[in-house]
């Protein structure tokens, strides 16, 4: 070794003296540095895990207030839907009230105007058949038995005739309802006659009903199912109209 100018000594100091070095390197410089990048990349990667984490709450979050917007559009479309079906009947009642009350009212004034009409026309028979009684005595010239005026007048207006309705004689009648029309409103009396007879015929069930139409001049129309029976003094006119062409 000295004839290659080392000294071994010097050498073994130095050589000592490096390890020394190297193991106060390693001890305070190498491991410190290693703990502090590991520890830096610890963080480093707990930092890139609370970012994922954060994002994906994030996502989530913004997935769960998407669906509560949505849910809460939903509910308000549906209160909307609710409230508009709501005024809807809401109108639609009142337009149904307003339309059957304005019925009611028609119906009740249509009413009233028969009943009125009726009732002109109950007098005006009392009045026509004074009428004709004068217009009798005034043609005979002299005075008709009064009781046998009224009983004609009455006949001729009730198409009544001794208690018995002419038009039905040996008449054969089929139904479940007939419909009595008159010039002038039947008395009671008249009535019962009239429907004791159609109900002979008919049968105990029937329902009879009956109506006014001055324009029948006289006596009586009668109609049950299909059939009609013409007794009155403007279908006779016709007829005799109809003979002499």
């Amino acid at each position: 070794m000295e004839g290659l100018g080392i000294n071994l000594g010097y050498l073994l100091v130095q050589i000592f003296n490096f390890l020394i070095i190297l193991v106060m390197l390693i001890g305070w410089v190498y491991r410190p540095l290693i703990d502090m990048l590991e520890r830096r990349r610890k963080t480093i990667a707990q930092g890139l895990e609370d970012a994922r984490v954060a994002a994906e709450a994030r996502a989530n979050a913004e997935k769960e207030a998407q669906a509560i917007s949505d849910k809460a559009q939903q509910d308000a479309n549906e209160r909307v839907r609710e409230a508009t079906e709501r005024a809807e009947q809401v109108a639609k009642d009142i337009r149904a009230a307003a339309e059957q009350e304005a019925i009611q009212i028609r119906e009740e004034a249509a009413e009233e105007a028969e009943q009125t009409r009726t009732q002109a026309l109950v007098e005006l028979r009392g009045q026509v058949g004074a009428l004709a009684i004068a217009a009798a005595q005034k043609v005979i010239g002299d005075a008709l038995d009064e009781k046998r005026q009224h009983v004609l007048i009455e006949e001729f207006f009730s198409g009544v005739r001794e208690g018995e309705v002419v038009i039905l004689e040996g008449e054969t009648l089929a139904g479940a309802s007939a419909e009595v029309t008159s010039a002038l409103p039947l008395t009671e009396k008249e009535k019962d006659t009239v429907r004791e007879e159609i109900v002979g015929k008919i049968g105990a069930g029937a329902t009879i009903s009956f109506r006014v139409n001055p324009s029948i001049l006289g006596g009586l129309v009668i109609r049950v199912g299909d059939k009609v029976l013409d007794g009155s003094v403007a279908g006779k006119l016709e007829s005799l109209r109809q003979s002499l062409y």
